[in-house]
C-alpha cells in the first residue's frame, strides 16, 4: 500500500471513541504504571491481494503515566529470528498509528524530547523496523494514555509477497520519570500470508502430466553431442488445474542409459522445476542395448512409468513380407514390410532400405543400385517401405540396413543384414468382373461375418488398390434376410479396394470388405449386380450365400419331427393290426 494513506493523516491528538477516562487519583510517585498491551496477528494476501493496515497485526498499549513528570511509553518492532526476515527484498513490514484510545492526553510523536530521561518521537506516517512510537501525556494530572497501531507487510513490488509465516517481536519500553533505565517487555506478533488454491505450490496428481517418450525405440550408440535419444514432457498443476505447481523432481532410469534436463544427468537426478511450461527430460544413450525403465516422482506425486528400448547399431536380421501382393503401377507407398532385430533379439528401429535384387527386377519396380527408405511404424511395429514400379510384370526385391555411401552409391558389403527375397506383381488390368463372399459358409445366431467385395481383372486375377465408380448397380448388395443390429450398411455402389490385408481391421489387399451380425437362423443370400465401373460382360448378377445355425431351434425341430415320425409308426401299428383282425374275423 502507499505510506500516503488517509488514514495515516489522522489528529494524532483527536479523541477516539472508545477512552478508557482520566483517573480521578494520581498515582503515588513518577512511574509508568498499569501498563496493558494486546496484540491480534494479521493476515495477508500473495502478490497483488490486498494488504494494508487493515490485514496487519493489531498491537493495542495503553498505561498510566504521571503528569509533568516525563512518564512515556514507547512501541517499536523487530524480526525475531524465528524465521528468515523478508526484509526490502520482498515485503517491506510497517508499523502504522491508527488511533489514540483514551478521550484526552494521549500524545504520539517522535520529536525528541528529554523528560526525566523519557525518550519520545512525534508521530510520522508509519515507522521500520527499529524506528519508535512514543506515548506521553499532556494533562496536568496522573493520567491514562494509550494508542492502537498496526504492523503490516508492504510489498516492494507487485509479485514480491510470497505465502509463508512472518514472525515478529513487539518491544514495549517503560520510560519513568527518573530512572535511567527503562522497563523493556516483548509480545509476538504473527503475519500469515495465505495462498489462494489457484496459486498453490503443491503439484497435484489429477493435473499433473508425464507424456510418453518422443521415441519408444533408440540406437544404443552414445552421443558424443549430448544429443537425447528421446524426451518426456513434465506438466506440475496443482488442485485447481494451475500451472502453480512447483516441486523437486527425481528421475531415475534403471536399465540402458541416463536421464536428466540436459545440464545435470545421471541414472538418478533431482532437477529443479521452475517453469509453468513445465520441464522437458532427456534420455540419452550409453552404449548399452536393452529396455529401460524411466520412473519419475515429486514429493506430492508418482507417476507411472515409462520404457524406452535401446537396440544394438545394427541389425541381427531382417525379415520381409508383402504388404501389396498386386501393385499399380505407379507409387505404392507401403508395398513390403520388414522387421528387425539386434543380436538380443531386441526389435531393431533404425533405418532399412529396400531395393530391387536385379536389373530386370529394377525395369519393374526401380533401381537396384539406389536403395529406398523405409519408415518406422510403430502401429504395426514394422518398417513400410514402398515400390515405385515402372511397368507390369513381377519383381523381385531386398531389404537392407545399410544407406548410400557419401558418394550416392550403395555397396551391399556395407550391410550387416540383408532380408529374405519377396516378389510382388505388378497389374495394369482394369475391373472387369466381381465376386462376393462370406469369409464362413455357417454361423452361430448373431455372429460377426464379413463379406468381400474382390473385383477382378479380364485374367480373373486381383488388382491393385483402385476407386471403381459404379461397381454395383443401384442398391448395392441387398439380403434375403436383415443382418442385426452393429451391421454395416451394404447399399454402397461406389467402393474403394484396398492396398494391404489385415486380420485385425480386417481387409484384404485388392478387396473390400464389410462386417454384418448374421440372423437368428436360417440361409442367408446376398446379391448385387454389377455396375457400368465393370466390363459389359461382368455387369451380371453375383450371389454368396452361408447358413445360421441356431442348436437350440434345430434340436427342437428334430425332436418334433421324431415325435411326428413315432406317432406315425404307431398309427401305421395299429392300421396294420385292425386289418389283421379284420382278416381273422373274415376267415372265422
Amino acid at each position: 500500500m502507499s505510506t500516503k494513506t488517509t488514514f495515516k493523516r489522522i489528529a494524532l491528538v483527536a479523541v477516539a471513541a472508545l477512552g478508557l477516562g482520566v483517573l480521578s487519583v494520581a498515582p503515588s510517585q513518577a512511574t509508568v504504571s498499569n501498563l496493558s498491551v494486546t496484540v491480534t496477528n494479521g493476515t495477508a494476501g500473495v502478490n497483488g491481494a490486498a494488504t494494508d493496515s487493515t490485514t496487519g497485526a493489531l498491537i493495542a498499549v495503553s498505561a498510566l503515566l504521571d503528569s509533568g513528570k516525563g512518564d512515556t511509553v514507547t512501541v517499536s518492532f523487530v524480526a525475531d529470528g524465528t524465521t528468515t526476515d523478508p526484509a526490502t527484498s520482498v515485503v517491506a513490514p510497517r508499523l502504522v498509528i491508527t488511533e489514540t484510545t483514551t478521550s484526552v492526553n494521549s500524545n504520539i510523536d517522535n520529536t525528541l524530547v528529554q523528560a526525566g530521561g523519557a525518550a519520545s518521537y512525534s508521530a510520522t506516517e508509519s515507522v521500520t523496523s527499529g524506528n519508535v512510537y512514543s506515548i506521553s501525556s499532556t494533562g496536568t494530572s496522573s493520567t491514562y494514555v494509550g494508542a492502537k497501531f498496526r504492523l503490516f507487510l508492504e510489498s516492494v513490488s507487485s509479485t514480491s509477497r510470497v505465502a509463508g509465516t512472518y514472525n515478529y517481536s513487539i518491544i514495549v519500553k517503560q520510560y519513568s520519570a527518573g530512572v535511567a533505565a527503562p522497563v523493556t517487555t516483548t509480545y509476538p506478533a504473527v503475519i500469515t500470508i495465505t495462498a489462494p488454491t489457484s496459486a498453490s505450490k503443491v503439484a497435484s496428481a489429477a493435473y499433473s502430466t508425464l507424456g510418453d517418450p518422443s521415441n519408444l525405440t533408440s540406437v544404443a550408440t552414445a552421443s558424443t553431442t549430448n544429443t537425447a535419444a528421446a524426451t518426456l514432457a513434465l506438466q506440475l498443476k496443482n488442485a485447481s488445474d494451475n500451472a502453480a505447481a512447483r516441486e523437486s523432481v527425481t528421475a531415475t532410469i534403471s536399465g540402458p542409459g541416463t536421464i536428466g534436463d540436459g545440464t545435470v544427468n545421471g541414472k538418478s537426478v533431482v532437477l529443479k522445476y521452475n517453469s509453468d511450461s513445465g520441464l522437458t527430460l532427456n534420455v540419452y544413450a550409453d552404449g548399452t542395448a536393452g529396455t529401460s525403465t524411466i520412473t519419475v516422482t515429486t514429493p506430492s506425486v508418482t507417476f507411472p512409468t515409462k520404457s524406452i528400448t535401446f537396440f544394438a547399431k545394427s541389425p541381427k536380421t531382417i525379415t520381409a513380407s508383402v504388404n501389396n501382393p498386386v501393385l499399380n503401377v505407379g507409387t505404392n507407398g507401403s508395398a513390403v514390410v520388414a522387421t528387425a532385430v539386434d543380436a538380443n533379439g531386441i526389435a531393431w528401429t533404425g533405418s532399412l532400405y529396400i531395393k530391387a535384387v536385379a536389373a530386370a527386377d529394377a525395369l519393374i519396380g526401380g533401381s537396384a543400385t539406389d536403395p529406398v527408405g523405409c519408415t518406422w511404424t510403430a502401429s504395426v511395429s514394422a518398417h513400410v517401405c514402398p515400390i515405385t514400379t515402372l511397368a507390369i510384370g513381377t519383381a523381385s526385391f531386398v531389404v537392407v540396413d545399410e544407406t548410400l555411401d557419401t558418394d550416392g552409391t550403395y555397396a551391399a558389403a556395407d550391410s550387416a543384414a540383408t532380408s529374405n527375397t519377396v516378389s510382388v506383381t505388378v497389374s495394369g488390368g482394369t475391373p472387369t468382373t466381381v465376386k462376393l463372399a462370406f469369409d464362413k459358409s455357417s454361423y452361430a445366431p448373431y455372429e460377426k461375418a464379413i463379406i468381400t467385395v474382390t473385383p477382378l481383372d479380364a485374367a480373373g486375377k486381383t488388382m491393385g488398390t483402385k476407386t471403381i465408380t459404379n461397381l454395383f448397380a443401384t442398391g448395392g448388395i441387398t439380403s434375403n434376410q436383415a443382418f442385426a443390429s452393429g451391421s454395416d450398411t451394404l447399399t454402397a455402389v461406389t467402393l474403394t479396394t484396398s492396398a494391404d490385408s489385415s486380420a485385425t481391421a480386417p481387409r484384404t489387399a485388392g478387396a473390400y470388405t464389410y462386417v454384418v451380425y448374421m440372423p437368428a437362423q436360417g440361409s442367408v443370400k446376398i446379391t448385387a449386380t454389377g455396375g457400368t465401373g465393370l466390363a459389359a460382360a461382368g455387369r451380371v448378377e453375383v450371389s454368396a450365400s452361408a447358413d445360421v445355425v441356431n442348436t437350440a431351434v434345430d434340436a427342437a425341430t428334430d425332436a418334433a419331427n421324431e415325435a411326428t415320425d413315432a406317432a406315425n409308426a404307431a398309427t401305421d401299428a395299429a392300421l396294420a393290426a385292425a386289418d389283421a383282425a379284420d382278416a381273422a374275423t373274415a376267415a372265422a
